[in-house]
């Protein structure tokens, strides 16, 4: 009955390890910033709205589920 779930939990543990990973590569070749994110900075206020890169990481993660379910049928 709890099988199921532990699966899920070492899945989830697996796919937050590897965008971690992802992560860390990104910031040391450079890619911090994209063109197109907005950074705004006034005094001590910053924002920082990562647009670009959502619409990126929304692209490639949408890409990624569209292969796994066509894999699964």
């Amino acid at each position: 009955m709890l099988a199921p779930i532990g699966r899920l939990l070492i899945g989830a543990g697996v796919l937050m390890t590897i965008a971690g990973a992802a992560v860390l590569l990104l910031s040391r070749i450079g890619v911090n910033r994209l063109p197109g994110d907005i950074y705004v900075q006034r005094g001590r206020f910053s924002l920082y709205f990562p647009i670009v890169t959502c619409l990126i990481l929304s692209l490639v993660l949408s890409l990624i589920m569209s292969l796994v379910s066509r894999w699964r049928r």
